[in-house]
């Protein structure tokens, strides 16, 4: 954790703040910017990190590794290194909140999103499900480093969108990707295995209510992320839709009679101007 904040206040003062001193940015758009800037870096270095670790381990040329020989309750050191960075990260962004001074009003979303994270990745490496939750971090980090990369570019132009565009379609394959992943190793894969018993010593957790409740957590988790993508989609097209809608011109009012004539001479509108002929200052000239 000690380590995680440092390299948070390294990127910040170096990087970050010299961009914002640039760009001149707004609170809001500051904010923003910090948080995008902190978690593309983080995202990019953990699936790259954690792809490695998937070719080194065979688990991409052989799928079937993610069920076999469960429980995996032994590690290798880069594995239990990346599960106990990952905790680190999530837990130090806690105090991150005060030090960054996040404004209150945004201070209920990330709790959320860091409490999702810690609950899932603990409770990958408790049930040792170690390899699953790997091959799910990685293509997670994936699709949100797409995201925060988009959205530096977009405060740099406000007109770059193709990004945004291409983490849309990611996203939603990766949330039905996930979805499958889940459902072959939890509900065919471990529901096969000849050891059920639950056994504390041996960390076997193989039984139906564990597997029950991990799907459950799992789909409950994608489905709220899905009601927030949609939220979010339907919210940036009604900024473009009413973006894109041209002004409503209002026609002037016509008046009709003696006072359209009069105010065309002496005004705007029928506004009577002080150089008109009918002002009171020339016809009390007129009276003298």
């Amino acid at each position: 954790m000690l380590v995680a904040i440092i390299i948070h206040a390294i990127i910040q003062e170096y990087v970050l703040d010299k961009i914002n001193r640039r760009m001149h940015f707004s609170k809001t758009k500051h904010s923003k910017f910090n948080e995008s800037g902190q978690l593309s870096a983080f995202y990019l270095f953990a699936c790259v990190w954690g792809t490695f670790i998937l070719i080194s381990e065979n688990y991409i040329s052989d799928p079937t590794i993610l069920w076999r020989a469960y429980p995996h309750n032994l590690m290798t050191f880069q594995m239990k290194f990346f599960y106990i960075s990952q905790l680190a990260y999530w837990l130090h962004a806690l105090p991150e909140l005060y030090f960054q001074k996040i404004k209150k009003e945004d201070i209920p979303r990330q709790l959320v999103y860091i409490g999702l994270y810690l609950f899932h990745i603990a409770g990958a490496y408790l049930l040792n499900l170690n390899h699953l939750g790997l091959v799910l971090l990685v293509l997670h980090y994936f699709v949100e480093f797409l995201f925060h990369i988009s959205r530096l570019f977009y405060f740099s132009d406000e007109k770059y969108q193709k990004g945004f565009s291409l983490w849309a379609v990611l996203f939603v394959l990766g949330r039905l990707l996930t979805l499958i992943l889940s459902v072959l190793t939890v509900g065919f894969g471990l529901a096969r295995a000849e050891n059920q018993k639950l056994d504390l010593s041996t960390g076997n957790f193989n039984v139906l209510a564990v597997r029950i409740a991990v799907l459950a957590s799992i789909c409950i988790t994608q489905a709220f992320m899905m009601w927030k993508f949609i939220n979010f989609q339907l919210r940036r097209w009604r900024e473009h839709s009413a973006f894109q809608a041209p002004p409503v011109k209002r026609k002037p009012a016509v008046t009709k009679g003696r006072s359209s004539r009069k105010g065309a001479e002496n005004g705007v509108n029928g506004a009577v101007t002080s150089n008109g002929a009918d002002s009171p200052r020339n016809r009390k000239e007129k009276s003298s």
